[in-house]
């Protein structure tokens, strides 16, 4: 497992993160690799889609309510039918269609930056 390149702080300061809750999630049967569509709610930010491969380890019931942390100052992505507007957050696991969700571990005001 190799390191990628150094980036400076400046770099990193531009990446948005932020925490929202899970409102809804629908599966993406247009979608090359097993995917749900979420709708993740982001307080002031409002209400953002995204499009994540995380049916492996999680249920669609078990989503809903859960908080997460995503990067929501990418451009829309179209993926198939469907515009993705922030990027979900995960870890890959040693199967690279085990992706296991990064969340807060105490409840946090949706729309939260992470710092």
């Amino acid at each position: 497992m190799t390191i990628k390149p150094e980036i400076s702080w400046t770099d990193f300061e531009k990446i948005d993160m932020r925490c929202g809750t899970i409102v809804s999630v629908n599966d993406f049967e247009k979608a090359r690799n097993p995917s749900y569509q979420l709708e993740i709610d982001f307080g002031d930010l409002g209400i953002k889609k995204s499009s994540a491969q995380i049916t492996s380890l999680y249920t669609k019931e078990e989503l809903v309510g859960k908080q997460i942390l995503a990067v929501v100052n990418f451009p829309k992505k179209q993926i198939a039918n469907f515009f993705s507007e922030c990027l979900v957050l995960g870890v890959y696991g040693e199967n690279k269609s085990d992706v296991t969700l990064l969340t807060a571990s105490l409840p946090v005001t949706n729309g939260m930056q992470v710092g």
